[in-house]
């Protein structure tokens, strides 16, 4: 398996695909509703993730595709015993219909079950980061470097403002120590920007409850060659199939959170 030709091919279509969707920011897009008013898909998240299923179905007839958008509907594969590209063709739809930015295309390529090559691609920005296991990350042309020595008063953690309120998913007095010792909160939208971010150091931990293996799959290879920590609440390595209650973290700031998270 020639993993550097794969990273490259993955890398052009992943820049390629990003190009369509910056210039639809300047178009009027259709929205339609998923699950929610507050769970869209436009015409752009289907087009996007029908590109990458042609260029894999053409180039890499062996791999498989696991998309948000559920196209490529046709297969039957074990994900721990295949080549699966997992791909987010526009992580933070709302903010794409909304703000026009903070959004981004996310692929993760894992070969049975573990991780190989990662992108997460900004296109306003025209942000790239990417990384394939056990040669560094990138954002764009420059290495990023290995997460530093950190404390929770010096951090800024992303965790969505819903969390924070009371809500049928977790009792959410149980971040009130975590949040009052921390330096600031942020919260994107976008799960895998946030994830690049804590990779680049922008941000030091990313909180959330319900994410799916797109949301996560590129980022978690990019934060992995950081040295970033990828964990479940209960301090269990996460599973890119089956996510759960995660954090993404800067390893030294990681066990501060925990011990904050479980005073209650």
């Amino acid at each position: 398996m020639n993993w550097n030709e794969i990273y490259e091919t993955a890398k052009a279509w992943t820049l390629e695909a990003g190009e369509i969707l910056r210039n639809a920011t300047k178009e009027t897009v259709k929205v339609e509703y998923k699950t929610s008013a507050a769970d869209l898909v436009t015409q752009k998240d289907k087009e996007i993730e029908q590109f990458f299923i042609d260029r894999i179905a053409t180039n890499y007839p062996e791999h498989f595709l696991l998309g948000e958008e559920g196209l490529a509907s046709d297969q039957e594969y074990d994900p721990n015993q295949e080549i699966v590209w997992i791909v987010d063709p526009i992580d933070g739809t709302t903010n794409f219909v909304h703000q026009k930015r903070n959004f981004a295309i996310s692929v993760g390529i894992y070969e049975f079950g573990n991780p190989k090559i990662g992108f997460v691609y900004d296109p306003v920005a025209d942000e790239l980061f990417h990384a394939q296991v056990g040669q560094g990350a990138y954002l764009n042309n420059q290495l990023l470097p290995r997460l530093p020595q950190k404390t929770l008063e010096e951090a800024n953690i992303s965790i969505n403002q819903l969390w924070l309120v009371p809500n049928r998913y977790v009792d959410y007095t149980i971040f009130t120590s975590m949040i009052q010792k921390a330096r600031g909160t942020r919260y994107i939208g976008s799960a895998a920007l946030e994830i690049a971010y804590v990779a680049s150091g922008r941000l030091d931990t990313y909180i959330d409850f319900r994410l799916s293996s797109w949301d996560i799959a590129g980022g978690m290879v990019i934060l992995g060659e950081v040295d970033g920590l990828m964990k479940t609440v209960d301090d269990k390595d996460i599973d890119v199939f089956s996510p759960g209650i995660t954090y993404f973290s800067n390893k030294h700031v990681l066990d501060e959170v925990y011990q904050n998270v479980n005073k209650k």
